[in-house]
């Protein structure tokens, strides 16, 4: 006979015990660099090993890069001081208008912030995650990609190491089958939950 898995109150032993692995990542200065390049604290730190303005000028690119994709494409010059926790913060105040014809640069979205401003601020919000999941594949994602490797290189391939170890972190366990005593088939990777949460101290916009 096989060994039995107790059942309370509807759910099966095997997954009471499933464990939570819980990652907290700190985006700013570890997952990825700017500031520190910016300042050339970063190259500092290597007593001379790195180039100091090599280190600035990339950090210059970065920041020209992703300024000029936040206004142009995501509202940042527009909503840089109604900085909200995630993109559907506001989605109360959303009524589903068709935005396809909607014209942001007239509808007079601006201070005070009342609920007419909320409506307007979700809008945008909801326009951004859409075009953030259709972001074409263009010529300035190619020079992204070309500064990114630039970046691994003068940083001793800082970029890409946290890039793997998010990736490993994220992939679980691969294991065998098992049948819980529910009836419902799962996999023992299941035990190992996996939550990935990501901290930072920047604004909405740029982060994404």
């Amino acid at each position: 006979m096989g060994e039995s898995t107790s059942v309370t109150n509807g759910f099966s032993q095997s997954r009471m015990d499933q464990k939570i692995n819980v990652y907290i990542w700190d985006m700013d200065e570890t997952l990825i660099l700017l500031k520190s390049l910016l300042n050339g604290t970063y190259a500092e730190a290597f007593n001379g090993l790195k180039n100091i303005q090599e280190g600035v000028e990339i950090g210059k690119m970065w920041e020209k890069h992703i300024l000029a994709l936040c206004d142009d494409h995501f509202f940042y010059e527009q909503i840089e001081n109604y900085n909200k926790s995630s993109l559907d913060a506001l989605s109360q105040y959303d009524d589903g208008r068709n935005l396809s014809d909607y014209d942001f640069n007239q509808d007079g979205f601006g201070p005070p912030y009342d609920d007419s401003n909320n409506r307007k601020l979700a809008y945008r919000h909801r326009f951004i995650a859409h075009r953030y999941k259709q972001f074409p594949k263009s010529e300035m994602i190619k020079d992204l990609d070309e500064l990114y490797d630039m970046t691994d290189k003068y940083t001793d391939r800082w970029l890409s190491s946290a890039r793997i170890f998010l990736e490993e972190c994220s992939a679980g366990h691969k294991k065998t089958s098992l049948v819980a005593a529910d009836g419902i088939n799962e996999s023992s990777a299941s035990k190992y939950q996996q939550i990935n949460l990501l901290v930072t101290s920047g604004s909405l916009i740029p982060v994404l």
